[in-house]
């Protein structure tokens, strides 16, 4: 048999910590599915036998193995933002596209959609590429609307 690139060795500590952890079940299911996958992979399961008993994927086998050896059990159990996202539009071209969606829609239109939003600030040269998602994504981002009170309730 072929030797594991991550293979798993749980001390007692974290044994006990995960057993716990699934006993409970008070955390989201990705969360106890890692604790599943780390508890089958230490008592010596293959990632194939993994697989089949957990109904995921290998990928997810072996992204939670690499992480525990990475990482150690917090790191794999608990959420971390993924470091290469960025933000295509930088706070002055997302202050550009709210003023652009205010603004009267194009000849011949009614209003702007995502999608002529984001052609717009393409063409104007801000970014190389941008989806309608993003479009939607940062205008929804907006504040709450004027003339509404904290309670959502409207004034007077």
């Amino acid at each position: 048999m072929a030797q594991e690139k991550f293979a798993v060795r749980l001390s007692a500590e974290d044994r006990t910590q995960l057993e716990g952890l699934i006993r409970r079940g008070q955390r989201s299911a990705r969360v106890i599915n890692r604790a599943r996958i780390l508890l089958k992979t230490d008592a010596g399961w293959s990632a194939s036998q993994v697989v089949a008993a957990l109904d995921t994927s290998q990928r997810t086998v072996f992204r939670t193995k690499r992480r525990y050896a990475e990482e150690g059990l917090d790191g794999v159990l608990y959420y971390h933002p993924q470091a290469n996202r960025y933000r295509k539009l930088d706070d002055r071209g997302e202050a550009y596209l709210i003023a652009l969606a205010c603004s009267d829609a194009p000849d011949g239109r009614d209003h702007w959609t995502l999608r002529l939003l984001a052609d717009k600030v393409v063409e104007l040269g801000m970014v190389e590429s941008l989806s309608y998602e993003t479009v939607r994504l940062r205008l929804k981002k907006t504040p709450s609307s004027p003339g509404r009170n904290s309670s959502g309730a409207s004034p007077g």
